[in-house]
């Protein structure tokens, strides 16, 4: 077998003279038409913004005692951050794109057969919290692209070394000989044979009968995993062979490489007589004494392993989670890729994540939408997106060098260049060797690997930091946004799975912010100052605990204290905070509307960053700090994918879950308490006297801290569920908040 590793030649290049690209153009780019009030709406902003420094500055100079001298700092530090934090964002208003492809003009520049090859790389590494049968189903979604079957070729790093997960990816690999067919046959949309049955489709014998044969493999899968065996479901000396690595001393910290092929590509046919695409079983080599450098080192496993198999010169990173909707999406991709205006310099594509199964208000804004879909917009008119983990095809010659350079690859390993071309079987003993080798845990000793190569080492977001290198080194990403959704994956249902998943995130940001790496000093270097800017907004995030935990306890707390710490009503500074309060959250919610959002969506996206700020970016920059003194901690842990019926029936109705007893939590019950008795103190005053232009800021701000925490309050009181703010949660937050008040009362 061999692949040809250079883009086919097109009629723009071979005949300069013609533009078939302008007559037949394969995607278009325009500015966002809120280009001009984002700069004029900077400039008015940052000038309010340096008159609240002024006025902090004021207050810090005439502060006499102790206590009024401690507020206005802790004011002032927390401004001061949110200022900042507002000066990156402008990074992505500054100038914002929206591209549109037009696949159905790429025959006329190219044949399907001069397609470049493709490697999919899919990432598990847990089959209890990432059921198989769900990376089953993603695997098969892109089995079956309306791609030359010949140029696939699919990758699943297990990273949990579980036999159980080999073991579903047997059954998937017998039933996608009927699944690929089917879609062919019947030109399927959903390729994802779960989302396909889940929808409505056209009923018949043919639909029947792939349908059962679904189940029964589904059914087989999950046997598996409940089980934990995997005896049973052997039926040939081949398929026992495959799992003669799993001795008794196999443990998922410490286990040789295993390396399994469960099709290849021309050998293996469909029931329709079509060729199958590759599919490789892959779970790289672990000592407990090798660095693991979690999902990054998986993926650079999973770089080298396929450059020795199949070397495909377009590699598309997907979560496990994250199946196809669309088996069209190549060609959305290849609409830039066969630009030749665009290629040299083009490391990725990235594709929007988009998610099924969202509530109608969309209550944890699982979706993202600033992050997924409106910042990448704004980067896109500079340098590129940011790389998101999942979705992103790169060109393989960017992950070894920078557009200028050569290869990092050392010369006795030429093997694992982008410009080699693979010869022979996958299947063949010389291959198989040499993917084992390059799968071993000290492969990368002394080595580019991680560094100048490959996805980068160095931060738990593997995906951030290795797009940020990218774009560092010279290259340029694209952001590619169709209609229908190129991917769909699977929300978490409760907050503690989407508050725990983003504390990896805030310390892997905070390793990035607090490196030599950082996008204040080395970016502005390397990217200038726009798109620093956009980089330094991701990287500092976490910092947004600071300013959010101040407000959320600081001024509730001077007020039941009878001091007062904001202009009175009367007072021409009062009208400054309104601007800047309405300005911020009124710009947000425009950008979010127009957007195609909705108003309750972003009502729950700004109560979600509230939450953030009192949970994972609070206890994410704890533990970077611990980290940072030296001391353990818990590192990376996998989130569940695993659903629940009763969660998922809360989550559809719109309630918040809680269900367990967590130290994350208690910031948000404590701040929920302090601001509901500061309310109800504040008006007390006022009921008894006192003067409502003294304290009407400090009451707003525990009001509107009050309205966001409606359903924690629910969740203390009033749900019998169990999904309810655990007892013990709400008793220990109530006596923190009580202790607090107290502290409080010492100090002012």
């Amino acid at each position: 077998m061999k692949q040809s590793l250079q883009f086919p030649k097109t009629n723009k290049e071979m005949e300069p003279s013609s533009t078939p690209l302008n007559k037949a153009p394969l995607h278009s780019i325009r500015s966002l038409h809120t280009v001009v009030f984002n700069r004029i709406f900077a400039v008015i902003y940052t000038l309010a913004l340096l008159c609240l420094l002024y006025h902090h500055a004021l207050k810090l100079l005439n502060s006499t005692t102790l206590p009024s001298f401690f507020v206005s700092i802790s004011m002032f530090i927390s401004d001061i951050l949110l200022g900042f934090m507002w000066i990156t964002a402008q990074g992505f208003r500054i100038c914002p794109v929206t591209r549109q492809e037009f696949p159905e003009n790429l025959e006329k520049i190219v044949d399907r057969k001069d397609f470049p090859a493709l490697d999919i790389f899919i990432c598990t590494a847990d089959p209890y919290k990432e059921p198989p049968i769900n990376v089953v189903n993603t695997a098969l979604s892109v089995m079956a692209y309306d791609y030359p079957t010949e140029k696939l070729s699919i990758y699943v790093s297990d990273d949990g070394g579980s036999e159980l997960t080999l073991c579903a990816f047997m059954e998937a690999a017998k039933f996608g000989t009927h699944w690929l067919g089917f879609c062919r046959e019947n030109k399927v949309m959903d390729r994802c044979p779960d989302a396909y049955f889940r929808r409505q489709y056209t009923m018949n014998s043919q639909t029947e009968k792939i349908k059962i044969m679904y189940e029964y493999m589904k059914k087989r899968v999950e046997n598996v995993v409940e089980s934990g065996r995997i005896d049973e479901y052997i039926t040939s000396e081949e398929e026992r062979q495959a799992f003669s690595k799993w001795t008794k001393g196999f443990s998922r910290q410490d286990h040789p490489a295993v390396i399994q092929v469960l099709l290849e590509s021309g050998k293996d046919k469909d029931v329709t007589g079509h060729s199958m695409p590759n599919l490789i079983y892959v779970s790289r080599q672990k000592s407990s004494t090798s660095p693991h450098h979690f999902k990054a080192g998986a993926l650079n496993t999973l770089l080298r392993v396929s450059a020795t198999m199949t070397n495909g010169p377009i590699i598309l990173t997907q979560d496990c989670d994250m199946f196809s909707n669309d088996p069209k999406t190549p060609y959305n991709l290849l609409c830039y890729l066969m630009d030749p205006s665009i290629r040299p310099k083009l490391a990725y594509v990235q594709f929007p994540q988009c998610f099924h199964g969202l509530n109608k208000n969309d209550i944890y804004s699982s979706e993202m939408k600033r992050w997924f879909h409106i910042n990448p917009k704004g980067m896109d008119g500079l340098f590129g997106p940011d790389n998101m983990g999942s979705g992103c095809f790169f060109v393989r010659r960017a992950l070894f060098g920078g557009p200028s350079e050569s290869s990092f690859v050392q010369p006795e390993m030429a093997r694992l260049s982008p410009d080699y071309a693979v010869n022979g079987s996958i299947k063949s003993e010389y291959i198989l060797d040499l993917a084992n080798h390059v799968a071993g845990c000290d492969y990368e000793n002394r080595t580019n690997w991680g560094t100048k190569m490959g996805f980068r080492y160095g931060s738990l977001v593997e995906d951030y930091y290795t797009g940020y290198h990218l774009h560092s080194q010279g290259w340029k990403s694209i952001f590619c946004h169709p209609k229908r959704p190129a991917f769909l994956g699977d929300i978490p249902n409760s907050l503690f799975d989407v508050v725990n998943q983003g504390i990896r995130w805030s310390i892997g940001l905070l390793e990035v912010a607090f490196s030599k790496y950082s996008p204040l000093t080395f970016g502005m270097r390397a990217l200038g100052p726009r798109m620093s800017l956009c980089y330094a907004h991701y990287a500092f995030s976490p910092t947004w605990s600071i300013p959010i935990t101040i407000y959320a306890f600081l001024p509730q707390l001077t007020l039941l204290n009878k001091m007062y710490i904001f202009p009175q009503v009367s007072d021409p500074w009062f009208f400054l905070y309104v601007f800047l309060f309405l300005g911020a959250y009124g710009q947000d919610c425009l950008e979010f509307i127009l957007a195609q959002g909705t108003f309750a969506r972003w009502w729950n996206e700004q109560r979600i960053w509230i939450i953030r700020g009192l949970s994972n970016y609070f206890f994410g920059s704890l533990e970077f700090i611990i980290k940072n003194m030296g001391f353990a901690t818990h590192g990376f842990n996998v989130t569940s994918k695993v659903v629940d019926d009763e969660q998922s029936k809360r989550y559809d109705q719109g309630i918040f879950e809680f269900g367990v007893h967590s130290p994350i939590f208690f910031p948000l019950a404590t701040a929920a308490i302090i601001n509901l008795v500061a309310l109800l103190g504040g008006t007390m005053q006022i009921l008894k006297g006192g003067n409502l232009d003294d304290v009407f800021v400090q009451l707003f701000v525990a009001g509107f801290a009050m309205l966001n925490c409606l359903p924690i309050y629910e969740a203390m009181i009033l749900r019998p569920d169990k999904g309810r703010m655990p007892t013990k949660t709400t008793i220990i937050s109530i006596f923190l908040a009580w202790s607090l008040y107290l502290v409080a009362s010492l100090i002012l």
